[in-house]
């Protein structure tokens, strides 16, 4: 049976974004375990069985995906202790412990986000994915404005610089690539989908479409091994 959730769901998240604290979730971690964590790992199990066909060297174990409802606040302004949202993060293999590019999943309570490229990219691999579209840029731009892309996601606004980053030229072909911050794709869909079977397929089927533009942003961070001397 297809992975989804169930109102209850959504109930828990509107009442954590009211009671934002530890003693009403201590309450309640029960509902979360089971309204939430299960069906949310379950749907990243199905996940990974599609990503055989398009995505191998994405599949991780479902709990190393699952994000952690709890906020890093050591140094936040904001100290809520909890997300109000359940996430997933596939990332590539090799790449679980930095920003490459990747697959990412949310539910809150009132809609569905499903993304797919490199949001916060380390100063290195900024730099070698700038690099990288130096001569792949009109390959990175047929995939953006591809039908089956534009029919089921949205590019990223890139957070642009306003000039060149240094050591790139001014007049390239490539520059309003070169000067996004992030690079890839994702789309919002309503929250009502979670509460059914075709959760997974719609997903999946975005996911897909993604997959090239993945591919395309880690290649240069990928390590690939040396080719043999004889």
């Amino acid at each position: 049976m297809s992975a989804h959730f169930s109102p209850a769901a959504f109930k828990f998240l509107r009442g954590l974004a009211r009671n934002n604290d530890r003693e009403w979730f201590n309450e309640r971690k029960p509902v979360y375990e089971q309204e939430l964590k299960a069906p949310m790992l379950d749907l990243i199990n199905q996940i990974n069985e599609a990503f055989v066909d398009f995505a191998p060297d994405f599949i991780r174990p479902a709990h190393k995906s699952l994000m952690r409802i709890y906020r890093d606040i050591r140094f936040a302004k904001d100290k809520r202790p909890y997300k109000t949202n359940v996430a997933a993060w596939w990332a590539r293999q090799g790449l679980e412990k930095t920003s490459g590019g990747g697959f990412y999943f949310e539910i809150n309570a009132t809609h569905i986000t499903i993304a797919a490229g490199v949001y916060m990219p380390e100063r290195e691999q900024l730099l070698a994915i700038r690099r990288h579209l130096l001569d792949h840029h009109e390959e990175l731009r047929g995939l953006f404005s591809a039908k089956k892309t534009l029919a089921l996601l949205t590019p990223f606004d890139g957070l642009k610089l306003t000039r060149a980053p240094k050591g790139f030229p001014a007049d390239h072909p490539a520059l309003d690539l070169i000067l996004q911050r992030q690079w890839g794709v994702s789309a919002q869909l309503p929250a009502d989908l979670a509460l059914t079977p075709k959760l997974t397929g719609e997903i999946v089927k975005r996911f897909k479409a993604a997959a090239p533009i993945v591919d395309l942003l880690n290649a240069p961070l990928v390590r690939r091994p040396s080719k043999p001397l004889f």
